[in-house]
């Protein structure tokens, strides 16, 4: 940035509308700003304590170098006041943090390298002035021959102390107050032939706010030949005219509303004859009706057009967005439209309550998604054993409750349970997730065969492992004391999502894990280390964060998600199951919006790691982290992983631990295609956290993952249960078995 050090060698240093920015580490500007202090009429404002401590504040925090680094001086002559600033990049880093991130910083960067030419200062003082709030540009030249006059105070917000002071001069002025070091230039004789050349040569963009008719046409006749896009705002109805000689050479001018009319027949033309040119361009037909009225007594009771603040305010707005678009390259098509607050605020309705993500329909609050979803689905108690081993069945956990099998009553009255393959999500690689789910449910249907004394005999992918067969139980005569003593247990098992405390887990728990993973042929890595439970939370986190932001992955969650309605979904993980207060259901609805984590995930590296904090604190808030491991990855492993699961989070219930899986993405990715699979953007990202999740549990390289819970003590009961299909959706056999509830649509459906 070229620093303005006009006329050093005068006392007052500088011209009358821009700051100058000393630096005392220069031996020159140092003797200047010497002077200046010693002056009784020069103020003094010194900020740089409150300006550190804002600047300590940041986010992401700024270097060392940079915190320490000398402030510099901004001289204001016309108002003989000094003031301390941070360096340049500080500077703007901080005054337009708060543009994030609806700007980003990458864009403000890309804005302040435009430059930037405003022709008329009435309208255009709201603009200009916008323009620089938001740091657009890098550059204003700001062209008006015009004085403030006190009718101008009803819209420019000048004082009575700018009076006769040109307009370009007042609203610089205003510019070097937000930001000394933009760079303003201003044309004290307006825009005319002979400064055409100046004003417009390095411009990237034309903003034409005059009054002079034969002006407007010449500025766009210069923009067009210079290949120039050209932004105007007339304040009545919010008219708004983009014309893209950039993209248009041939474009005619004025949207072609004022023919081949050239500027040599428009200079000079009396305000009555000036008419029927301004009809044109405003179309007479499209101007609000106070407007129109006041038209026809220009030079009777009013002496020229009204123009109101509010509407010169919005046209601010409206032309800063457009250059937003401009300087992001994003569309912006030639044309014209009309930003009408009066007609919309005929538009006027009752608020309404917000509801649910779009899709899906459900109450507002947690208090309502409460008491919507007290449902409890284990009251069922079946009377004979295949009913009984059936229901159990039915009552098995799995990835989004999206319970993935399909039933087959068998002759011994066990059962055959077969894949559902149309219910599956993308985590679900080769379908180890559903082998899990139905493993553990071979595991219930044990426990409820042991309950009525008979043997179950448990026979994974019976007809091979293409099959859709995954598993038999046939029963057999036996009995197993110990396993039927899980049956309540077993029904009673529930995915408890809320806080606990960190207590240690007791050693008799641990042993009887291991010993349990070890005769159901798995393992167990029970992380209970601090620090080492912080470095899971961490990846669970970042693992979160690549399901929110990939598209795919996203919107499978979502579509996940149930919340409460006129009918009970019987699929998916209830609302009112997370744990969520209305501060996080709240979060939740942002979430859920495509646009929003799509736009998140435009930004790049290191946006959107709040994503992960619900599931990085829930992690912390646990006693252990427990991963269910088996020594292969075939699907008879992952079935035979599930079994050990299931028994490890019915014994963890019974002493009085809370379960909550909370497996990452890439758990069932067992290669970089199976990662690329998952998401084609993320895959190295899920490379790394897989890598480092493997170090935090302390995984072999034959241990393959099944699942991962978190075990939390003193927890709360989990606030509702997740619902089931009924019996005739699940099972495929004899009618007398299927029960006679009405089927309910899948999820595709």
């Amino acid at each position: 940035m070229t620093l303005h050090l006009l006329s050093l060698g005068r006392p007052d240093l500088g011209d009358d509308f821009r700051a100058v920015v000393l630096d005392e580490s220069d031996p020159a500007q140092a003797r200047h700003l010497r002077r200046l202090r010693r002056r009784r009429d020069v103020v003094v404002l010194d900020h740089r304590e409150g300006l550190r401590a804002e600047l300590a504040d940041l986010r992401p925090a700024l270097d060392a170098a940079a915190l320490a680094a000398p402030f510099r001086w901004a001289w204001y002559p016309w108002r003989r006041t000094l003031v301390s600033v941070p360096q340049p990049d500080t500077f703007r880093q901080l005054r337009t943090d708060r543009n994030r991130n609806k700007i980003t910083r990458a864009e403000q960067e890309r804005f302040a390298r435009l430059r930037i030419g405003v022709v008329g200062l009435s309208v255009g003082h709201a603009i200009a002035h916008t323009l620089a709030l938001e740091g657009l540009c890098g550059s204003l030249r700001l062209a008006d021959p015009d004085s403030i006059e006190l009718s101008n105070l009803n819209r420019i917000p000048a004082s009575v102390g700018d009076l006769g002071v040109n307009k370009a001069v007042v609203v610089a002025r205003r510019i070097a107050d937000v930001d000394p070091y933009l760079h303003t230039e201003v044309f004290l004789e307006g825009l005319t032939e002979s400064t055409m050349t100046g004003f417009f040569d390095g411009l990237d963009l034309v903003i034409e706010e005059c009054d002079s008719l034969d002006m407007k046409l010449r500025v766009r006749e210069e923009a067009r030949r210079r290949g120039l896009p050209v932004l105007m705002e007339t304040s009545d109805r919010g008219l708004f005219d983009v014309e893209r000689f950039d993209l248009e050479p041939d474009r005619p001018l004025f949207h072609g509303l004022l023919g081949d009319v050239s500027p040599e027949t428009l200079r000079g033309l009396s305000t009555h004859d000036k008419a029927p040119h301004v009809m044109r361009i405003l179309e007479a037909g499209q101007l609000s009706d106070r407007m129109a009225a006041s038209m026809v007594e220009i030079d009777h009771t009013v002496s020229t057009w009204p123009q109101l603040a509010g509407d010169v305010q919005l046209g601010g707005a409206t032309v800063a967005a457009a250059v937003r678009r401009l300087g992001r390259g994003e569309s912006l098509p030639s044309g014209r439209i009309r930003v009408d607050l009066e007609r919309s605020l005929d538009g006027l309705g009752a608020a309404v309550a917000a509801g649910p993500p779009e899709g899906v329909a459900g109450a507002a609050g947690a208090a309502e998604i409460a008491v919507a979803a007290a449902v409890d689905l284990t009251a069922e108690e079946p009377g004979e054993v295949q009913e009984a081993v059936l229901h159990a069945v039915r009552l098995a956990p799995s990835g989004g409750n999206v319970q993935p099998w399909s039933l087959v009553p068998t002759a011994d009255g066990g059962v055959e349970i077969h894949l559902a393959a149309d219910r599956t999500s993308g985590l679900d690689v080769a379908f180890r997730g559903s082998y899990v789910a139905i493993g553990a449910a071979a595991f219930n249907a044990t426990v409820a065969a042991a309950r009525h004394g008979r043997k179950a005999v448990v026979t994974p992918f019976p007809a091979g492992p293409e099959s859709g067969s995954v598993v038999t139980v046939s029963l057999e005569a036996g009995a197993d004391p110990e396993l039927a003593e899980l049956y309540p247990a077993m029904v009673r098992r529930i995915t408890n999502r809320q806080y606990g405390r960190v207590r240690p887990l007791a050693p008799e728990l641990v042993s009887e894990l291991r010993r349990q993973m070890a005769a159901m042929g798995a393992g167990v890595h029970l992380v209970t280390d601090r620090d080492r439970v912080a470095a899971v939370a961490d990846v669970l986190a970042a693992s979160d964060r690549v399901r929110f932001l990939d598209r795919v992955l996203h919107g499978e969650m979502m579509h996940e998600m149930r919340w409460p309605g006129p009918e009970r979904a019987s699929w998916g993980i209830d609302v009112a199951a997370l744990g969520m207060d209305d501060a996080d259901l709240a979060k939740l609805r942002v979430a859920a919006r495509t646009d929003v984590m799509a736009r998140l995930g435009d930004w790049g590296e290191g946006i959107g790691v709040a994503l992960g904090d619900n599931t990085r604190d829930r992690v912390n808030a646990s006693s252990a982290v427990a991963v269910v491991t088996v020594d292969g990855d075939r699907p008879a492993d992952y079935v035979r992983g599930g079994m050990a699961l299931e028994q490890l989070w019915i014994t963890a219930e019974r002493h009085g631990l809370a379960v909550h899986p909370v497996s990452p993405v890439f758990l069932y990715a067992r290669s970089d295609a199976d990662r690329s699979g998952l998401s084609a953007t993320y895959a190295d990202e899920l490379a790394l956290l897989s890598r480092r999740f493997g170090d935090a549990v302390g995984l072999a390289p034959t241990d393959v993952p099944v699942l991962v819970v978190r075990l939390s003590s003193d927890v709360p009961p989990a606030p509702v249960r997740s619902q089931r299909f009924d019996r005739e959706t699940v099972y495929v056999g004899p009618p007398a078995l299927a029960g006679t509830g009405a089927a309910v649509d899948r999820r595709d459906a």
